[in-house]
């Protein structure tokens, strides 16, 4: 699963956490509509969209979620904003968020932009900068949850399901936190076992759910195979051929071939 797409999931189910976010009050989602926006007769698509739903003076919030460096980040950017509002004529105001996991993947050059962002029209927030988990808004704690090392996630994920059971009455609301936790774990730890996620839940109703079972399984194929992959190399120091590593792993010839070369670069590198 795509970074990317968890985001896009987080905004849709719950924007209040979008808005903590940029400092303004959780109930500001409710005048809001979140979605993602093709710009007409281009090739270009605006991650998300927070568009007010009646008319207020409100801003219209731009989304960018940018986890790979890119240094054509900002003037894509602004092409589709201007592209957007040439097209839609909005009557509002707007604004811009960009989302990194940290600053070092922020490696666009901002001169032709920098207005924008010592007005804080645009702003950047870097993810791993925020707080503690234990000291942030249960909703923007989930998401730090997304960069936090292999070593503490599961921690952390442990102390933000006691909290969604304490802190979230409505129960949608949170089977729906409880279930986008278990999505953020599983696309971190994709080898992560079925026992291990049912000892950290611990909610047999949560554990049965069409969801858990769809992305456990996805995460779990992702494991198996990058477990055939890491088999490649020494299948190939005892002399068998890309062919017969290929049916032996149920991999095609390209997969064996493509990896064969990845670890040769790699054990090069290091030598």
């Amino acid at each position: 699963m795509r970074t990317d797409s968890i985001f896009y999931r987080i905004f849709q189910e719950f924007p209040d956490i979008f808005f903590e976010l940029i400092g303004n009050s959780p109930d500001m989602a409710n005048i809001y509509q979140f979605s993602s926006i093709e710009i007409k007769q281009t090739a270009f698509r605006i991650d998300g969209v927070f568009v007010p739903t009646v008319e207020i003076e409100q801003p219209i919030y731009f989304v960018e979620v940018q986890f790979q460096p890119d240094e054509r980040l900002y003037s894509r950017l602004f092409a589709e904003v201007c592209l957007y509002l040439r097209q839609n004529q909005p009557v509002n105001d707007w604004g811009a968020v960009i989302l990194y996991p940290s600053r070092s993947i922020d490696i666009g050059d901002i001169k032709h932009y920098r207005e924008f962002f010592v007005s804080e029209r645009v702003r950047r927030i870097y993810l791993d900068e925020l707080s503690k988990i234990t000291s942030l808004p249960i909703g923007i704690a989930t998401v730090r949850l997304i960069v936090a090392s292999e070593d503490t996630a599961i921690i952390e994920a442990r102390e933000l399901i006691e909290r969604t059971k304490l802190e979230i009455n409505s129960t949608i609301k949170q089977q729906q936190l409880l279930q986008l936790i278990e999505t953020i774990l599983l696309y971190k730890l994709p080898t992560i076992t079925k026992e291990e996620m049912e000892e950290m839940f611990g909610t047999s109703d949560l554990k049965q759910t069409r969801f858990y079972q769809e992305v456990f399984q996805e995460g779990r194929e992702e494991g198996v195979r990058l477990g055939k992959l890491k088999a490649i190399s020494p299948m190939l120091a005892a002399g068998l051929t890309i062919e017969q590593i290929a049916q032996a792993l149920e991999l095609s010839v390209e997969e064996v071939q493509q990896a064969a070369q990845q670890q040769s670069v790699n054990s090069q590198s290091e030598n």
